[in-house]
């Protein structure tokens, strides 16, 4: 087997991974939800749409998995049309290692001021009065959490699916020169 099928399917596992690990964040933040009473007949819910953060996760998370899943669709277009176009598959290569990038560094971002944010709902900022959300709502702010691990482990799965995209990008290129093509 060649290099270049095994790293397709890299490729291909990684982002099905992401695609998933992605899908499963969006939707335990979006659903997760948790009312208490507060006094006898007031009751408080929270959810996803009290934080603007948490919003803010659920849209960049949902992005970036639809943007894998057309990144998936590039291969069968690839072998539709590489004999058509000539230096389709370099154009191509350029155009998702700076997406992939844009994508990673997007989503780790979203997850980081998220994080940031629901530190605020455990500890509380006394100099604000700011009370500790999270004494009231547990199961939800144990859900948020576990949510913000599967988006930094995507992070993560992204971050890998960019560098093998780098790779199979300067791979093309040849070692004696600097950004020069390959010679066949």
């Amino acid at each position: 087997m060649d290099l270049g099928m095994e790293m397709a399917r890299t490729e291909i596992s990684l982002r099905i991974s992401a695609i998933l690990v992605l899908v499963l964040t969006a939707c335990v933040v979006a659903f997760d939800t948790q009312t208490k009473a507060i006094i006898f007949t007031i009751e408080k819910k929270a959810s996803y749409r009290d934080l603007y953060a948490l919003k803010i996760l659920v849209y960049v998370t949902s992005a970036a998995a639809g943007y894998n899943l057309l990144q998936l669709c590039k291969y069968p277009a690839l072998a539709y049309f590489g004999g058509i176009f000539k230096g389709s598959y370099m154009i191509v290569a350029w155009i998702s290692l700076l997406l992939d990038q844009i994508m990673v560094y997007v989503t780790f971002a979203a997850n980081s001021a998220t994080f940031e944010a629901a530190m605020l709902g455990v500890t509380g900022a006394e100099a604000l009065q700011w009370m500790k959300v999270c004494n009231k709502f547990t199961r939800f702010c144990i859900q948020i959490g576990g949510a913000l691990l599967c988006c930094f482990a995507a992070s993560i799965l992204m971050a890998i699916m960019a560098s093998v995209s780098a790779y199979k990008l300067f791979r093309m290129y040849s070692p004696n020169w600097f950004l020069r093509l390959k010679t066949k």
